[in-house]
């Protein structure tokens, strides 16, 4: 990645990170601008879509190995959130020949693996919306990754809940978390995209989440798909699907998703429809289409046009 202006003086500043490996700023600014009717009458606002600013990098140790670590943090971009800055994924560990090993607060492996199946990622079809409710990020998250074979690849996290409770709606102690396991299982390679995940305990006590996703990259044609069984305490299983395809021609790129769920709400429906045009390789307009539906007459509708920079 580039350096920009503010790692140049940064990095001015702290001669220790004079490395650019070392010491590299990113981030995403995406904002839009849409009409919601969310069954009240359409309403108009401006929406921060997980726009983010991070700090990244390695350190080379003994051995071939290199220390590694990462701070990232949501901006609220439109100003509704009480807090303008927001933790994402943040932590620190080793890499070398034998993989990975990371610990803190990030995406688990079972969210990582829907990869980039879902295309309205972070807009209103996001399949957080309807389709999933276990795309976690977790806190006390300890991680191993294998290294690539062949294009296969594993990741393993344990996340300690010892000190996390559950309280009833007077505040009152009425549980505590088990520690919980996120396992996933991948292949990679000449544009094929295959994973299998499963969750243990990361939602919810006793509850068990298996996903499956497979994509295909085809020159200017991206297909993609996701199925996820998710089965609680009470031995009771909810299931939900989704699938998407992408189109590029030239600087556009048009794009349509469709899913059905009920683990977020029963009898969950979602449908979007996007065109993004690329102003260069770090930005690009978009604008998208998305309709939801679900039992007990829930009914959403969102369309928006929007810009997204990346540095």
């Amino acid at each position: 990645m580039k350096k920009t202006a503010l790692t140049l003086a940064l990095t001015a500043t702290l001669p220790a990170f004079a490395n650019a490996e070392v010491f590299t700023f990113y981030g995403k600014a995406n904002a839009s601008f849409q009409s919601a009717d969310e069954g009240a009458g359409a309403n108009t606002d401006i929406k921060s879509n997980a726009s983010r600013l991070g700090v990244k990098g390695e350190l080379p140790l003994d051995n071939g190995l290199k220390g590694i670590y990462k701070m990232e943090y949501q901006v609220d971009i439109d100003g509704e959130a009480d807090e303008v800055l927001s933790q994402r994924n943040i932590y620190a560990g080793l890499e070398g020949g034998f993989g990975q090993v990371i610990g803190g607060k990030f995406d688990t492996p079972l969210k990582m693996a829907q990869k980039k199946v879902d295309l309205f990622n972070d807009l209103e079809g996001d399949i957080k919306s309807l389709v999933t409710r276990n795309d976690n990020r977790v806190s006390n998250n300890l991680q191993y990754t294998t290294p690539s074979f062949a294009g296969f690849k594993a990741a393993a996290a344990y996340i300690s809940n010892k000190d996390a409770e559950i309280l009833d709606s007077d505040g009152n102690l009425v549980d505590t978390r088990d520690n919980g396991t996120s396992l996933s299982f991948a292949y990679d390679n000449n544009g094929v995209y295959l994973a299998y995940a499963y969750d243990q305990d990361v939602e919810a006590n006793d509850w068990n989440v298996s996903r499956m996703v497979a994509q295909y990259d085809l020159g200017n044609l991206q297909v993609g798909a996701l199925y996820e069984e998710q089965e609680k305490a009470d031995s009771s299983k909810q299931d939900g699907w989704m699938t998407s395809v992408a189109y590029k021609i030239n600087n556009w790129t048009a794009k349509a998703q469709y899913g059905q769920s009920d683990i977020v709400k029963t009898d969950g429906e979602t449908f979007s429809l996007g065109l993004d045009y690329k102003l260069s390789k770090a930005a690009k307009v978009f604008t998208f289409y998305t309709d939801e539906t679900a039992a007990d007459n829930y009914e959403r509708s969102y369309f928006g046009i929007g810009t997204e920079f990346k540095f």
